[in-house]
């Protein structure tokens, strides 16, 4: 039989696809009919779509010592255990880096959302968050104040120098590190559930039974309460008008397993929570995809930072003590993102 092989033709020199074959051939015992990049994400992970005389797999390349697999079989298992449809493990090699994968298909949230779609899509997403929130993991590493600030670093080091080249003064300097600092109490000062980190349209699938399909959720934490709301809701790849978003915030909050899980919050605080996560995030979210482009020569998600600097502004304007950022983003940042100062 002919194999069909189109990541085989085209990477030659890729030793790790090798091995990987080999892997899938040898260890596993599959008669490949075709093998095909599936996706490919924000890391040194890759995905990969394998068609055999069984059906159809995804096989998840993760190398080590840049990726360790064991957190994603712990969690997939851990969150199929409660209802939510993540891809189920079905062979490992932990030394290797390699997974099988139950396929959950190829159209994305992202691929899928529209003012017709938008809110089954997002309803079955929230059920599937409320499900992980309340009855989740909560054994996982803590998303802490260093972390949330070493998260927020990346907006200096990586956009404002790296891809802008833009020096702040000793006074820009100190004015961020206290933004930095009202943001990290903010979300600390929120209550602990499952945060998947990544909890938007490219890591969510659509299904016709169990939707939606859960991905790269490896990398999960315990952590404040709004933080995958925020990800899904003002999501770095797709907008929606702000008085819709805060209607589903509000909504969340109504149900009575969120209600309890955050302590019997107001609205109001609840709505400052999701603010300021977002301003949080999407800083974070803004100096990694500079880093995609600078250190990882993937140039995709540079589209993506005014739109997630867009959010920072919108917020920062009903804030008065985000007033420094806003001024940053407004006067110094976007100039230089539209003049095309941006690699």
């Amino acid at each position: 039989m002919t194999v069909h092989d189109p990541v085989a033709t085209s990477t030659q020199s890729d030793q790790r696809l090798h091995v990987l074959r080999d892997w899938l051939t040898n260890s596993l015992g599959l008669q490949i009919d075709a093998l095909a990049p599936a996706s490919s994400d924000a890391s040194f992970r890759r995905y990969f779509r394998v068609r055999h005389a069984g059906g159809s797999h995804i096989v998840m390349d993760a190398p080590p010592p840049q990726e360790d697999v064991r957190p994603f079989v712990a969690i997939a298992a851990q969150l199929r255990a409660i209802g939510v449809n993540a891809p189920e493990v079905l062979e490992a090699d932990h030394v290797q880096g390699f997974l099988l994968l139950t396929d959950l298909g190829d159209v994305r949230y992202l691929d899928a959302l529209d003012a017709s779609r938008v809110e089954a899509l997002y309803g079955d997403a929230l059920d599937a968050l409320e499900r992980m929130q309340v009855d989740g993991p909560r054994e996982l590493p803590p998303y802490d104040r260093e972390l949330l600030l070493q998260e927020m670093q990346l907006f200096p080091d990586w956009l404002l120098q790296r891809h802008l080249g833009l020096e702040l003064s000793a006074a820009q300097q100190q004015s961020l590190r206290q933004s930095f600092d009202l943001l990290a109490e903010a979300a600390l000062e929120q209550p602990r559930a499952f945060v998947h980190r990544d909890y938007h349209s490219r890591n969510l699938m659509v299904l016709e039974s169990g939707n939606p399909g859960v991905l790269d959720f490896q990398d999960a934490v315990l952590g404040p309460i709004t933080y995958d709301l925020v990800s899904l809701l003002r999501d770095c790849y797709i907008s929606w008008p702000q008085e819709r978003v805060e209607a589903w915030v509000l909504a969340y909050l109504r149900r009575p397993g969120i209600a309890a899980l955050a302590g019997g919050v107001d609205a109001a605080t609840w709505l400052r929570w999701f603010d300021l996560m977002g301003v949080q995030r999407h800083l974070k979210a803004s100096g990694i995809f500079a880093r995609l482009w600078h250190r990882d020569g993937k140039p995709g998600y540079l589209g993506d930072i005014p739109r997630t600097l867009g959010y920072v502004v919108a917020v920062a304007a009903r804030y008065p003590e985000l007033r420094f950022l806003r001024e940053l983003l407004q006067e110094h940042v976007l100039p230089r993102l539209e003049s095309g100062r941006d690699g």
